[in-house]
């Protein structure tokens, strides 16, 4: 039997918590979806995550949370990132960093599925090699499972694009992060990992990636610092649906999701 996956783009603040409060579950329902995994790096005020922000989401249904180099930006959210099972941070961080880099949950109907969380390197932090971070956790995921999902936090297309050939027929899926501007390239690549650049980002869209317009524009003017506050109109859900075989691990179907919140 397929297992559908659904994977949202980066959640920005409270509009896109407040997409996921009015949507999930009709996307769920409507696509049948097995588990639920998003990007929550900015969900708490546009910048990091808090334990209590992470339940909530966790409430409407979220079964993991990914992240990227905001995970950090919430200084009191530390102790939690320790603890919490459930919240990744990229897995090429180097050890000693607080926190897990992947998880295995089960679907309501007992099947396994892995969630790997990486970050990439081209314009970002210096982190440990996400390619051999990779064939290191996959080799030890898949002796559990052979159904992977693959957040992959980066800047660079090119980055992300290699990573997914490079996987290809190890996972089931690798999407991308961090631009909060969905690609439209989704395809399932020749040995059956479903791929898509960017998932986008869930939160207002009369914006510059999900802040208000005039600070960034003002920013780029003076190149002085600039307070960013989360944008508020427009708001939408980003995200793509995978469907996944049990028994190989291989995608099946892929679906790009980009619903209007009003």
């Amino acid at each position: 039997m397929p297992v559908k996956l659904l994977f949202i783009g980066d959640i920005i603040g409270s509009p896109g918590r407040q997409a996921i409060s009015r949507e999930l579950h009709r996307l769920v329902d409507r696509h049948m979806v097995d588990l639920v995994i998003a990007n929550g790096e900015n969900a708490s005020g546009g910048f990091g995550i808090t334990a209590e922000t992470a339940k909530e989401l966790y409430g409407q249904g979220i079964h993991v949370l990914t992240s990227g180099n905001h995970i950090w930006d919430k200084k009191e959210s530390l102790e939690f990132i320790k603890r919490e099972e459930k919240l990744l941070r990229p897995a090429n961080y180097p050890p000693g960093a607080a926190g897990r880099g992947s998880a295995i949950v089960k679907t309501a109907g007992g099947v396994k599925v892995a969630v790997l969380n990486l970050e990439g390197r081209v314009f970002m932090n210096n982190l440990d090699c996400p390619f051999r971070v990779a064939d290191q956790e996959v080799e030890r995921l898949r002796q559990e499972t052979p159904l992977i999902l693959v957040d992959f936090h980066a800047e660079a297309t090119s980055e992300k694009m290699a990573l997914g050939w490079y996987l290809d027929g190890r996972v089931s899926a690798v999407f991308g992060t961090h631009t909060h501007v969905q690609t439209a390239d989704e395809r399932i690549l020749t040995n059956g990992t479903a791929y898509l650049t960017d998932t986008g980002m869930t939160g207002a869209f009369d914006s510059v990636i999900g802040v208000r317009k005039d600070e960034p524009i003002a920013k780029f003017l003076t190149q002085l610092p600039v307070k960013f506050e989360v944008a508020k109109n427009d708001i939408r859900l980003n995200g793509v649906v995978v469907e996944v075989d049990e028994s190989t691990g291989k995608a099946v179907g892929i679906e790009r999701i980009n619903i209007s919140c009003g």
